[in-house]
């Protein structure tokens, strides 16, 4: 099975801007290219943060209305607020995913560190593209056929072993349903799990029966 990877998805043309960059300068930088972050990157190509519109947010809200009463902010946002350079206003360290990693991988990362963008970077941490969650969302826009013909060759063929005209294939907006019978009880869960882990896979399930049950589990 060949799953896609973080290089194939992302975008190379990253819209960065260096540690000094003035308040206005990233406002500036966000609106002429039409996008919600900004990578911060030494004279090296090197990232050092990421500042998105939520980072530059808290300076409007301490522009408020003196006269009505508005919750105090925290003291994070207050920080924020009398910043004035990207080094001050970005979210270090820049969370970063290198091109040869999986979806999944990103997306793991991106869950864990609840981070709606990854810096790409090479190895030799130079920057060289920013992959979002729609462009993680994208392998489930494969077309049916194709998750179906990988499923018959490369898992059910290629990894298992079986004959792919014991077990039938249906896949519909990404929902894939097996049909027919395998060798083995204890087959049943390998086989459903390794078709979930197809790109572009939104479920699986599986209606299969086995000549020989391995498990002593019993009907």
């Amino acid at each position: 099975m060949r799953h896609r990877e973080v290089g194939e998805l992302m975008t190379r043309e990253v819209v960065t801007v260096p540690r000094h960059a003035t308040f206005k300068d990233i406002v500036r930088t966000l609106g002429e290219h039409e996008v919600s972050a900004v990578a911060v990157t030494d004279t090296a190509g090197h990232p050092l943060g990421v500042i998105s519109e939520g980072d530059l947010l808290p300076k409007s809200a301490d522009q408020g209305d003196w006269f009505r009463s508005l919750p105090r902010p925290e003291p994070w946002e207050s920080d924020k607020a009398a910043s004035t350079k990207a080094e001050e206003l970005m979210s270090a360290p820049a969370v970063c995913a290198r091109p040869d990693w999986t979806v999944a991988e990103a997306a793991r990362l991106m869950e864990s560190q609840h981070v709606k963008r990854l810096l790409v970077v090479d190895a030799s941490d130079v920057l060289v593209g920013i992959v979002t969650r729609g462009d993680l969302l994208r392998v489930f826009l494969r077309d049916d056929d194709a998750i179906r013909r990988e499923i018959t060759a490369d898992v059910l063929g290629a990894t298992l072993h079986l004959d792919p005209a014991d077990v039938s294939v249906e896949v519909v907006d990404g929902q894939v349903t097996l049909h027919g019978a395998v060798p083995f009880r204890s087959l049943v869960p390998v086989v459903e799990r390794l078709c979930r882990t197809v790109d572009g896979v939104v479920r699986v399930t599986e209606r299969l029966t086995w000549e020989v049950d391995d498990t002593g589990t019993g009907r």
